[in-house]
């Protein structure tokens, strides 16, 4: 089965692969190239866009299991590899392809909003040719700088 084949291959390759290189690498690369090359092999594969995001962005995906620690995580998402990892993710995104699965079942969250904020968005959405929702899901799928989340009190 496919799936299977995505789920297993790019993880056994991650974990062989950054820890302690490739076999005949030589000189080792650097642990951001390694993820976003195995994030391209997914890619090649031409999966739906749900399945790239859980296998290389979800919260077992290759970056968080590379990349545990916040700090790293963070440098991480600032990086040119990074962005191509996203710029993946938005090309498959622009296929349209991504059906609720038994593994991948749909969720729905409610937002509560200002009315301004709520029409902007609609207006957005709109002038952008997309729907509400595609729209709201290309913001949640963004970095937000830490400095531009308030902490709860």
């Amino acid at each position: 089965m496919m799936l299977e084949a995505q789920q297993t291959g790019p993880q056994t390759q991650l974990q062989s692969g950054l820890q302690g290189g490739f076999p005949g690498t030589e000189p080792a690369i650097p642990k951001g190239q390694e993820v976003r090359s195995l994030a391209s092999r997914l890619y090649a594969q031409d999966p739906d866009w749900v399945t790239f995001f859980r296998e290389v962005l979800g919260v077992s995906g290759i970056i968080r299991r590379n990349f545990s620690d916040a700090q790293a995580l963070a440098d991480f998402e600032k990086t040119e590899d990074y962005g191509e990892i996203q710029q993946m993710l938005a090309k498959l995104r622009e296929r349209g392809r991504a059906q609720a699965t038994e593994q991948e079942p749909t969720r729905v969250i409610t937002v509560r909003m200002p009315k301004s904020l709520h029409e902007s968005l609609r207006v957005e959405a709109h002038e952008r040719h997309t729907s509400m929702n595609k729209l709201c899901i290309s913001k949640l799928l963004q970095m937000i700088d830490e400095g531009l989340v308030p902490n709860e009190v």
